[in-house]
Parts: structure tokens; sequence; C-alpha cells
């Protein structure tokens, strides 16, 4: 777990540490002084998200992910394929505590499209002896089922082709997904995801078709 910082006055308090789930996996965040890979527990990460400003257009949104919780999600997705035993594994970053103001400008502009400041739980692999050691952190972004881009459960084949034909300023949202999906199967032996391992299918199945 991160040491504490000290300000001015002595005063303590713990270092900005932000978990990536998504594309912060594959595009960190800058000042990044230390990375930790870790998984969430009781959570699903799914295409569950629209975006209008990186992988989309307002016109044509593309579809980016975001955490759910499983008792949530099962409200509106009692068609979802996906086992809940998957666990979510992303990346908890320590940002530099000279540079903490910045970075969180940054990322507050980088995830404007619906998404908002929670704190939750990582689990993370003490190195030393390989036991579980839950870390409580400081930030993470979700895109909760009540804000305007949240878009819920969609038929597989339909998310999909969506994510393969969207494209947005920050490039076609097929790459997200194949970034994400390439990322996540790094991280860690145990790291699994059916939900982005079943949509990569399709897709590249929908990119061979094309060919």
């Amino acid at each position: 777990m991160a040491s504490t910082t000290t300000t001015a006055g002595n005063i303590e308090r713990p270092p900005f540490i932000i978990f990536g789930y998504g594309s912060l996996i594959f595009k960190p965040p800058l000042h990044t002084i230390a990375k930790v890979p870790g998984f969430l527990k009781g959570y699903v990460r799914r295409f569950a998200q629209k975006s209008h400003d990186h992988r989309g257009t307002p016109e044509n949104p593309g579809r980016v992910v975001t955490l759910v919780h499983i008792e949530d999600w099962d409200k509106f997705s009692s068609s979802d394929p996906f086992p809940h035993e998957d666990t979510v594994w992303g990346i908890a970053y320590t940002i530099d505590p000279a540079y903490e103001s910045e970075v969180r400008d940054y990322l507050d502009y980088r995830e404007k499209d619906g998404y908002t400041m929670e704190t939750i739980d990582i689990h993370g692999i003490d190195s030393a002896d390989g036991k579980t050691d839950k870390v409580i952190i400081h930030g993470c972004y979700v895109g909760r089922n009540d804000n305007p881009s949240f878009i819920g459960a969609e038929p597989l084949p339909i998310l999909a082709e969506t994510i393969w034909r969207s494209v947005g300023p920050s490039g076609p949202n097929k790459d997200y997904l194949y970034k994400l999906v390439s990322a996540v199967r790094q991280l860690s032996p145990d790291s699994h995801d059916s939900h982005l391992f079943a949509l990569e299918k399709i897709v590249r199945s929908l990119d061979a078709r094309e060919k």
C-alpha cells in the first residue's frame, strides 16, 4: 500500500491513487510514480456507456466500458450471458503529489462524458507472500446507471456491430476494444473477462468478413 505524503504544516494525507479498468490501462495518466495490478470484487465491466467524444460522435456514439455493481447490473440485464465469477482486473496508479491537481483536472476532462469519481476497494497480490492484500483507493471513474450516456445491456451482436463501425476523435472504437483486451490479458495470469473476449471474437470476425 502506498505511503502517505507530507504537505505544508506537516499534515499527512494519502497519495492520490486512480484505478484504471478501461482506457487508463493502455493509456495511463502522466506523472505516475507507481502502478500496481489489482482486481475488484462484486462488479462487472461492461460496454454499457455511450462515447460521444472519444470513440464516437454525438450523432453516432460508440461504446466504452464502465463498472456496474453486480446487483445493479442484474436489474436490467437478465439476458446477460456472462458469469458473475469474473473479476474486474485493472491497474492502480499512484500520482506524483506535486502534480495531483494537474492530473485531476486532466482526468476530469478526459472522463467528462458521464463519468463520476468514486472510491472503490481494490484487491492486489502482495508480492512478498502471494496473499491477497486489500487496498482502499482514492479514485475510480464510473459511469453510473443514471448518467445520460449510460445505455445498459445490449445484445452482443448489436453491441459488437456498433463497436466495429464507430469512429471518434480518439480513433476507431474497435481499436479501444482490441487495446483493452490485450492489456487485460497481460495484467496477470488470473486476469480474465469473458465479456471483453466474446466481443473481441465477434468484432474480429467482422474485420475478417470485410476483407
